[in-house]
């Protein structure tokens, strides 16, 4: 039987990492695009894309921040895209939903389960910043509770499935596989689900194999054949576990919004760099990379023709 392509997915900017930690992190409508086209050139077939204050690269949920770089991006490319539902950590599910509401993409993030979420140790490693609200946003993510309740998860659920989204499914323990089995049980979600396993963030499931090893198992008890899966690990941890995961016939995620090392120590480039560095490790090790047609027909997308942007 040939085996299924890995997909790659790139996150292009997220909501975590701030301007001050890296030159290279896009928060500008023209650095986006131009960050999420070169990404897509390099083989990513699917772009998550976060937006940004674009005068001071603060986490945006606006619709108009999106609105300054989705066509451009669609225009230069194939790629699928995929618009976050996390938002701030600040914001109701409401809020947070606003922009897939707005532009109906093929795909967008959907967060299995509440947890403590927190970057704030990062907060003692510059002395000086680009601009002033990083500080307070990263030493505060400690009181951060990242909510995604039941109640949660089905109202977004609920708005959006008439726009026939398919979601990527953000596990972050264990816990969170058992919570989307109850929403798939329940009718919320239809096979076959895509699920993304991350590790590493503090508040969730450490970085270790043994855990991609767990959650994989779990994952195959609760769901049989009726989903695909891609691993995200943070920091450090990016191309040792997409390397594993690939080797285990799973799918990967890299971008600067998981970690904004390309290598020990050294800062990342671009988001291509790291789109083509997981690129030759896959397939160095025997993997062919999926494109942009063969991953909708793995996801069971329902085309980019279909979106609202």
């Amino acid at each position: 039987m040939a085996r299924q392509k890995t997909i790659i997915t790139c996150a292009i900017t997220g909501a975590i990492h701030t301007p001050t930690m890296s030159d290279a992190l896009p928060y500008t409508p023209d650095d986006i695009a131009r960050q999420a086209v070169e990404a897509a050139e390099a083989g990513a077939s699917i772009l998550h894309l976060h937006a940004r204050r674009p005068h001071d690269g603060g986490v945006s949920i606006d619709p108009k921040d999106f609105a300054a770089f989705l066509p451009r991006i669609k225009q230069a490319t194939d790629a699928v895209i995929n618009i976050s539902t996390g938002g701030s950590l600040k914001n109701t599910i409401e809020e947070r939903i606003g922009p897939a509401l707005a532009f109906s993409p093929e795909m967008c993030s959907m967060n299995m389960g509440s947890m403590n979420f927190s970057f704030h140790p990062l907060a003692d490693r510059y002395s000086t910043f680009k601009f002033d609200w990083e500080k307070d946003y990263i030493a505060n993510s400690d009181t951060y509770i990242f909510r995604n309740t039941f109640a949660d998860i089905r109202n977004a659920a609920g708005q959006l499935a008439p726009h026939g989204i398919k979601f990527e499914h953000e596990c972050y323990d264990v816990g969170h596989l058992y919570n989307l089995k109850f929403c798939m049980d329940i009718g919320l979600f239809t096979a076959p689900i895509f699920i993304q396993f991350i590790f590493g963030i503090l508040g969730g499931i450490g970085p270790e194999v043994d855990n991609l090893i767990f959650m994989k198992r779990t994952a195959d008890r609760l769901f049989g054949d009726d989903y695909r899966w891609s691993v995200l690990g943070a920091g450090g941890a990016q191309m040792p576990l997409a390397a594993t995961a690939s080797q285990m016939g799973g799918n990967v995620r890299v971008g600067l919004e998981d970690s904004l090392l390309i290598s020990r120590g050294k800062l990342a480039s671009s988001n291509a760099e790291q789109v083509a560095k997981v690129r030759r490790i896959v397939e160095e090790l025997g993997c062919e990379v999926a494109t942009p047609d063969e991953a909708r027909d793995i996801l069971d997308l329902k085309g980019g023709t279909q979106v609202n942007f």
